[in-house]
C-alpha cells in the first residue's frame, strides 16, 4: 500500500494544500454546527512526544476523536524510547499497532529515521527543523482573512527557528515573498531549509524595514525548546526585535499579526499586537484542530470526493 507522509511543508504539493484548505474549511463548518462526522471510526493514532505540548498535543488528540477514532499519548519519559530503544525498533512496532503516528521531537533526523521504519503515516508535530502543520494552519487563517496569499509579503522578525524555515518553503509552495529579520548570528540557513532558489524570500538587518507594507506580520519566541542556556543572551540580542505598535504601524494598515504561541508578552511582541485588532493568534491556534483533521483523513483515506 502506499502511503504519504508529512515531515515537511514541502513534501506536499500547492494542488494537495488547497484540497486540504478545501476539506479544513468543510470539517470546521461541520464542526460548529455541531454535526457529527466520523470517517475515522476504528482508527487509532500514536502521538509521541520528546517536546511540551499544548496545541499540538489537544489539537491532535481532540481532532482524531472528533473523526471518530482514537489517539493515544506517548511520552518518550515513559516509554522504551527514555530507555534506549532504537527508533528504528520503535518504528517498526508502533507502525504494527496503530494507524497513524505523530512525532514532537528535537532532531529533525529522528522522525526521518521512523518514518524510514513506518507501515503508517508520520507527521511531524515540531522538530526543530520544521513546523509544517503550524504553517499549514497560519496559511489557512490568512486565507480566511484575505483569500489567496499569493504575492502577499510576509515580514518574519526574530529567530531564524523551524517556524522560520517552513514559511520559506511554503513561500516557494504559495508563490508569496518572505522578509526575514534577524540579529547578526541567527541568520537563516538555505542549505538546511532545502530551497530550490532565492527568489521568494529577503533578509534585513532592520526590522522595520522588513515589516514596510507587509501584509502578514509574524513572529516566535526568541528562545526555542531546547535552547534555554541562551536565553539570557538572546533577550540581549533580540531587544530591538519586539513587534510592538509603533513597528506594526509600518506595516500595511489592514496587514495581520501572527503568532504560532505561547507567546511572552513585551518581549517578541508587545501586548497590545498580541491582544489588538490585527492579531488573529486565537484562530491561528484554533485552526490547528481543523487542517490537522483535514490533514489526518487525507492521509489514511485519500481525496474525499462526496463529502465537499
Amino acid at each position: 500500500m502506499q502511503f504519504k507522509h508529512f515531515l515537511k511543508f514541502n513534501d506536499f504539493c500547492r494542488d494537495e494544500y488547497e484540497y486540504l484548505f478545501e476539506r479544513a474549511r468543510w470539517i470546521k463548518q461541520e464542526f460548529k454546527q455541531y454535526r457529527q462526522y466520523w470517517p475515522l471510526s476504528d482508527r487509532t493514532l500514536a502521538m509521541i512526544f520528546d517536546k511540551n505540548s499544548t496545541r499540538t498535543r489537544l489539537s491532535f488528540e481532540a481532532g482524531m476523536h472528533q473523526l471518530g477514532g482514537d489517539a493515544i499519548y506517548l511520552s518518550t519519559k515513559d516509554t522504551q524510547l527514555g530507555r534506549g530503544e532504537t527508533v528504528e525498533d520503535a518504528a517498526r512496532v508502533i507502525s504494527r499497532m496503530v494507524d497513524l503516528i505523530m512525532i514532537r521531537t528535537y532532531q529533525h533526523d529522528t522522525i526521518k529515521r521512523f518514518a524510514e521504519n513506518s507501515r503508517v503515516p508520520v507527521i511531524n508535530g515540531l522538530t526543530d527543523e520544521y513546523h509544517p502543520c503550524q504553517i499549514m494552519s497560519d496559511i489557512f487563517t490568512y486565507s480566511e482573512y484575505r483569500g489567496s496569499i499569493e504575492g502577499k509579503t510576509v515580514a518574519w522578525i526574530g529567530d531564524s527557528n523551524n517556524m522560520c524555515n517552513t514559511w520559506l518553503q511554503a513561500a516557494e509552495i504559495f508563490n508569496f515573498q518572505v522578509r526575514v529579520s534577524t540579529p547578526p548570528g541567527y541568520d537563516i540557513n538555505p542549505e538546511r531549509i532545502g530551497l530550490n532558489d532565492a527568489t521568494h524570500y529577503e533578509t534585513y538587518a532592520n526590522p522595520r524595514e522588513a515589516v514596510m507594507n507587509a501584509d502578514l506580520v509574524t513572529t516566535d519566541v526568541w528562545t526555542s525548546m531546547g535552547f534555554e542556556a541562551e536565553a539570557e543572551q538572546r533577550k540581549n540580542d533580540f531587544a530591538a526585535f519586539c513587534v510592538n505598535t509603533e513597528m506594526m504601524s509600518l506595516a500595511k494598515s489592514d496587514a495581520l499579526f501572527m503568532h504560532c504561541l505561547p507567546a511572552h508578552r513585551g518581549e517578541e511582541v508587545s501586548a497590545e499586537v498580541l491582544d489588538g485588532p490585527q492579531s488573529v493568534v486565537w484562530d491561528e491556534a484554533e485552526n490547528r484542530l481543523h487542517t490537522q483533521k483535514a490533514l489526518m483523513e487525507y492521509l489514511l483515506l485519500g481525496k474525499i470526493k462526496n463529502e465537499m
